[in-house]
């Protein structure tokens, strides 16, 4: 008997608070605020608007530097460091700053081939590399000062890429964000009148831009000697887009 009195009683305790923690005023505001934040992230129409304009580019960047494959360290070091004053003295000579230019790698490693009579990696040499860009304002003469490296590095020379840029793009990102409104705009009202509703004010909005800059690939991996003609180089136009996520409010 005691023990089902015993039970009796802890049962109606269990009973009791979780009856008053489900009738607490802090719970039942708790519940509301869930309920309106989950409502108020679902209401709406939201749309992503697309801008896009095209710039001419006017800055060049280039990927260049400096190989030397010797059989000691020093030698290597030795050759590379020469040629790699002679590439920063023609960069300087043909208007690229100080400033401008960033050294970006630079490694020894030891280049070893597989012994076959040994059956194991033996040393040949070592290999040193230097490579820097060059940030070039003047597009007109990256032709030149491409061919001007080639000559000063000689067959140590290596150029990996060339990328073009807008130096300050604040105007085309304007542009571009314009017609991003305009598109996001346009995109809700359709959806309103699919929904038989009426789009109201913005109540959200948020910004993503497309950095437009990607290098490419060219040519002197192995260079020689400058060609009797300069290099062409044709910078062309660039594509600077901007997209705009928005929340338009429903009038009912």
């Amino acid at each position: 008997m005691k023990k089902n009195l015993l039970l009796a009683i802890s049962l109606a305790l269990v009973l009791a608070v979780v009856g008053l923690a489900g009738c607490s005023p802090g719970n039942t505001v708790l519940g509301e605020i869930e309920q309106l934040n989950i409502s108020s992230q679902q209401e709406g129409i939201w749309v992503t608007g697309q801008g896009k304009v095209t710039a001419v580019p006017d800055i060049t960047t280039l990927r260049l530097g400096i190989e030397a494959q010797e059989a000691s360290v020093a030698e290597a070091q030795t050759q590379a460091a020469e040629a790699m004053d002679n590439v920063m003295t023609a960069l300087t000579e043909n208007g690229v700053a100080k400033k401008d230019i960033q050294t970006q790698y630079f490694n020894i490693r030891q280049v070893t081939k597989w012994d076959r009579v040994k059956e194991e990696e033996t040393v040949v040499g070592y290999r040193v590399t230097n490579m820097v860009t060059a940030k070039i304002r003047d597009i007109d003469k990256v032709g030149s000062i491409i061919d001007a490296v080639a000559e000063a590095g000689g067959d140590l020379t290596r150029i990996n890429s060339i990328g073009f840029s807008v130096d300050d793009p604040s105007d085309y990102y304007e542009e571009a964000r314009q017609k991003a409104m305009v598109d996001a705009k346009a995109k809700g009202e359709q959806l309103a009148e699919l929904a038989g509703v009426t789009l109201g004010k913005p109540t959200y909005i948020s910004e993503g831009i497309s950095y437009p800059i990607s290098p490419r690939d060219v040519v002197y991996e192995e260079a020689v000697a400058a060609p009797a003609t300069e290099t062409s180089i044709s910078p062309g136009e660039m594509e600077i887009s901007l997209s705009l996520q928005v929340a338009y409010a429903i009038l009912k």
